[in-house]
């Protein structure tokens, strides 16, 4: 029997990425790190900032990702985003741009508690990002 669920990810300028053969997702959700497998329970959950992990029999992809919400039903994973980036096309200057824009956005003094939060979250994420 098939270990493999589908994926699907969308973001405002297209469908990101369809997949049908992944054996693992992690997504960056606000109660944390959260591994799904096939028939995981159905669920709907907010994204922090985070990296999207998708494991497949034959690969291993990440993605950067600043927010969205995922939902798992009927071994069918859908993730809405409005910025999402693979790894691979990430380089230590798209990273510093988007770390010195976090930090500018984060000096303001009219954003919640919530969206500070937030801030740091995808400052810490985008300084652990290593570049081969």
């Amino acid at each position: 029997m098939s270990e493999d669920f589908k994926i699907e990810i969308v973001n405002p300028e297209k469908s990101f990425l369809s997949k049908e053969d992944i054996t693992e997702a992690i997504v960056p959700a606000f109660e944390g790190e959260m591994g799904i497998l096939k028939d995981h329970i159905s669920i709907i959950s907010f994204l922090k900032p985070g990296i999207i992990k998708l494991i497949s029999k034959s690969e291993e992809e990440s993605f950067y990702v600043e927010d969205g919400i995922a939902e798992f039903k009927d071994n069918n994973l859908s993730i809405l985003t409005s910025k999402i980036i693979n790894l691979k096309d990430m380089n230590r200057n798209l990273i510093d741009e988007f770390i010195k824009e976090a930090e500018k956005d984060s000096n303001k003094e009219e954003i919640d508690d919530q969206k500070r939060y937030l801030i740091n979250q995808k400052i810490d994420v985008l300084k652990s990002i290593s570049i081969n």
